[in-house]
């Protein structure tokens, strides 16, 4: 069982871990052991989270979760399949708490009205550039 919040856990069969070769550091091991960990939690299935959880989450995860509606965490920071396997659940941990925070209300304000005052000063500096740039007119009198 992983804790996210106090209301919020995950059972550990919820996560499937895929290990695969990863570049970067490893030296000459790099191209033999698959250390690198592709985390996967189906979000649009799974029991724990609640429906504006859910919907938070998929917001956030972005262009890391698929259009089946599971969430793919890849991990390949470091050099072991232990590190990197922790690094992907923290990181899972992590995003989770992100969604299960309420986004705060916006309260709509009024423009103040020296805001006001410096939009319409910048328009008339924007319009008397704009005259500037006109041709020249020769009217006769």
């Amino acid at each position: 069982m992983i804790f996210i919040t106090p209301d919020i856990s995950i059972k550990e069969e919820e996560i499937k871990f895929h290990f695969i070769r990863a570049s970067g550091p490893g030296g000459q091991n790099v191209n033999k052991v698959a250390t690198a960990v592709q985390l996967r939690f189906d979000v649009k299935n799974s029991p724990a989270l609640s429906d504006d959880i859910r919907s938070r989450l998929i917001r956030l995860a972005g262009r890391r979760i698929t259009e089946e509606g599971i969430l793919i965490i890849e991990a390949k920071q470091f050099r072991t399949q232990k590190q990197n396997r922790g690094n992907a659940i923290h990181r899972l941990i992590k995003l989770i708490r992100k969604a299960s925070e309420k986004p705060k209300p916006r309260i709509q304000t009024r423009p103040t009205i020296g805001s006001r005052e410096r939009v319409l000063e910048t328009k008339k500096h924007r319009a008397e550039i704009k005259k500037k740039r006109r041709p020249i007119s020769i009217s006769e009198d």
